[in-house]
């Protein structure tokens, strides 16, 4: 009872004008001394437009434009892209400083609204934010997956849609037609993947494509424009534009087939009927029925582990090829080195052995030149902080969206002589390669975010260009000029030739 009028004092002087004044400055005081002590240093920046920040700058062929930006600016560039702060590096010295003191911090993923939707809340390997889930699922693909010996085991694939391939070359040969090599390559990709992965090509007995179609817009989807995720308040937006219904459009088709696919597969491992030759699905589900995974993967996680191999087998592999055989066409003395090594390992025989191309080295010189002047994917898959760091002297705080610009760090002249010119013999007798150990060369990306897939996807080019190169000569169709073969770019996830690529081959005729 006593203390009562005490307390009524203490609340009267709360509301003391001159009380709250004092309280007041003191706190202020007190803040600005706490953020003069925590005064960032942010990376440079270029000027930004009020709400849209940096948006503008991006341009039709954003990695080109930020390499432009990187020049003026330096190799660390921090941009404001709508809501989201977001770094780009450009330099293999940054890329290197990340991976060796910052790898963990760097490895999170900005959680899109198009990954979400398609990759089943990002429960893939790519999309997966960083920790145990994506650990045990990595594991997986990398021992089970994606391992030398399954890569290898995968060869009676490429070997027979390899042959396939050339039986169609050799009926347009034989009429003299020209060949639209993009179309085709992406066919032969398509079926790779889709046979590794479901024991079913993608191409229909029709010749349609509709599995191959599908994926396709899934991944123009993932790289579509999303008003919610660069302004969230606006997410509205997306629904009125159409771009969420066309992402759960989509999502319903390939979450029906998958389920299709995963029950077929179900019931022949019940019934002991699988064959020897397993995909992707029957491993996994082999592994679970076993009791071989460390973790339960539920139907969705398998789900998006397949898309992740569509997505990251498909079109980086296609693309790829196209480019090298779009540079061979536009360097003939290119062409004509390749062909003479390729031919004199295979000697006679009527195919390439996979043995053989193990001897080819200028052949994989020009596979990197290749990566080098046109990585499949120019900028690598966001990563986001996952706190804040200290980088080069600079704060790059947490939740910041992380672009590591690969197409302008292998074009860099602090290391590549003449970068912007194809010229494989650079790679000759260098120990330069692309698994993530030298910065300087990254298409597949580095550290722990680094593509799982690379042997995979490498034996695939690999043995579609050396076939290639032994059963045909190839020239541009009558009336164009290799000098100005069009390399226009179309960015997407991947990074496309705009211009559908065309070319007359010519049986070998020594075969």
């Amino acid at each position: 009872m006593e203390l009562l009028p005490l307390v009524e004092l203490n609340v009267a002087k709360l509301y003391n004008p001159l009380f709250l004044s004092v309280i007041l400055l003191f706190s202020l005081v007190i803040w600005l001394k706490l953020a003069k002590g925590k005064k960032l240093n942010p990376p440079p920046s270029p000027p930004k437009l009020p709400i849209i920040g940096n948006i503008h700058q991006l341009g039709k062929l954003p990695h080109r434009s930020l390499l432009d930006l990187s020049r003026k600016y330096g190799p660390l560039l921090l941009l404001q892209l709508g809501h989201n702060p977001t770094l780009v590096v450009s330099s293999a010295e940054m890329a290197r400083e990340i991976v060796k003191n910052h790898d963990i911090v760097f490895s999170n993923r900005p959680r899109t609204t198009a990954a979400n939707i398609l990759l089943y809340g990002c429960t893939d390997i790519g999309f997966a934010p960083y920790g145990e889930y994506w650990r045990q699922v990595r594991k997986i693909s990398v021992i089970e997956l994606f391992s030398l010996r399954r890569v290898h085991s995968f060869q009676f694939v490429r070997d027979e849609e390899v042959e396939l391939l050339i039986n169609k070359i050799n009926r347009a040969s034989l009429k003299g037609q020209s060949i639209n090599l993009t179309e085709m390559l992406m066919a032969v990709s398509n079926n790779i993947v889709s046979r590794c992965v479901l024991s079913r090509r993608a191409e229909e007995e029709d010749g349609s494509n509709k599995f191959g179609q599908l994926a396709r817009r899934i991944m123009a989807l993932l790289a579509s424009f999303c008003i919610g995720d660069m302004f969230p308040y606006l997410r509205w937006l997306d629904v009125l534009t159409g771009f969420i219904p066309s992402l759960k459009a989509a999502f319903g088709e390939i979450d029906t087939f998958l389920d299709q696919i995963i029950e077929e597969h179900r019931g022949l491992i019940s019934h002991d009927h699988m064959s020897d030759k397993k995909d992707f699905v029957s491993i996994t589900l082999q592994l679970q029925k076993d009791g071989m995974l460390e973790m339960d993967l539920t139907q969705d996680n398998i789900k998006a582990i397949l898309l992740d191999m569509f997505i990251g087998g498909t079109d980086t592999t296609s693309t790829t090829t196209e480019w090298l055989m779009a540079e061979l066409l536009r360097h003939p003395n290119v062409m004509k080195k390749v062909q003479e090594e390729v031919r004199s390992v295979v000697g006679k025989k009527s195919k390439v052995d996979v043995e053989d191309i193990n001897k080819m080295v200028y052949l994989k010189c020009v596979i990197k030149e290749t990566l080098r002047l046109h990585p499949p994917v120019p900028l690598l898959v966001p990563r986001e902080t996952s706190a804040s760091a200290k980088l080069e002297g600079y704060d790059i705080p947490s939740n910041t969206t992380v672009f590591i610009n690969v197409w302008a760090i292998q074009r860099d002249p602090n290391w590549w002589d003449k970068p912007e010119e194809f010229i494989p013999e650079r790679f000759e007798n260098v120990a330069i390669d692309f698994k993530g150990q030298d910065f300087q060369f990254i298409p597949f990306g580095c550290g722990r975010r680094a593509c799982p897939g690379m042997p995979f996807g490498v034996a695939s080019v690999e043995y579609v260009i050396a076939n290639l190169l032994y059963r045909f000569d190839w020239t541009l169709p009558p009336g164009e000029i290799a000098e100005n073969l069009d390399m226009s770019e179309l960015y997407g996830l991947t990074v496309n030739k705009e211009i559908p690529l065309h070319a007359l081959a010519i049986s070998h005729l020594s075969i």
